[in-house]
């Protein structure tokens, strides 16, 4: 049974998906590798290391831009997304590149595939900032993993939390305490909660990972490029320039 985040999170995927795709798709790529709204690219980073010949598995794909990106790469990639309308997006860039990606509507905290059945796990901002119980991804992540396997994900940075989500000026003042864990919630005019995302501070995220028995073996914390221009929600050159707004999270299965 999906929990009320997920639910939320489902129905505002499936009513913001075609305009997210139309404001973000050019800088995502139909076939690209993005860890975040720095453009942190994964051709260059190689964060998740040779993926060819590799089973990847994408969690909260989207329209599996980073899955279909790994395909090139001579990967077998398998992703999914809690949103039907963003899936159904993936089909079509499918359709448009000609680079086929398995995708699979799917909650992140209750994965359907078999225990160590993928080398790689990655997820560029999907499920995990909008999931109420990421200690059970984590777990559902491992559980899925070969021994040794990689897991990489990114978030945003948990300082953005104790400032304003505003892409100016004012998002330089903190106006809250960091330590606020309560979630950013929006609600219809009934009381309906219709999106929510989560809060975690660092020690958060840390204490989880180790609690599923994944190890961490690196942490990135991407600088905002020069020639960057991109205005994205809170992020910003502005904000980019003094405040991280990524972190992504290198893991390993033991």
């Amino acid at each position: 049974m999906l929990s009320a985040s997920s639910r939320a999170n489902r129905g505002w995927w499936d009513g913001n998906a075609d305009d997210y795709q139309v404001e973000h798709g050019g800088f995502l790529g139909d076939v690209g590798f993005v860890w975040g709204p720095e453009g942190l690219d994964e051709a260059e980073a190689g964060l998740l290391g040779d993926v060819h010949g590799r089973r990847v598995l994408e969690l909260g794909c989207g329209a599996a831009q980073c899955a279909r990106w790994l395909v090139t790469r001579g990967a077998e990639a398998v992703a999914f997304d809690l949103s039907h309308r963003q899936l159904r997006h993936s089909r079509r860039i499918d359709l448009d590149t000609g680079v086929r990606v398995p995708v699979v509507q799917a909650d992140a905290e209750s994965l359907p595939f078999a225990g160590g059945c993928f080398d790689v796990a990655c997820s560029a901002y999907g499920a995990l900032p909008f999931v109420a119980d990421p200690g059970a991804v984590f777990r559902e992540v491992r559980r899925v993993l070969r021994p040794g396997g990689r897991f990489v994900f990114s978030v945003s940075h948990p300082v953005r939390w104790a400032f304003p989500d505003d892409p100016g000026p004012r998002g330089l003042t903190s106006d809250r305490s960091y330590f606020d864990r309560t979630p950013y919630e929006e609600r219809d005019e009934d009381g309906v909660l219709t999106y929510v995302e989560h809060h975690r501070t660092m020690a958060d995220w840390v204490g989880l990972l180790v609690a599923s028995g994944l190890t961490i073996t690196g942490l990135v914390e991407p600088e905002w490029p020069e020639g960057n221009e991109q205005v994205w929600g809170g992020w910003s050159p502005l904000r980019g320039r003094h405040l991280p707004g990524t972190a992504v999270f290198s893991c390993a299965a033991p």
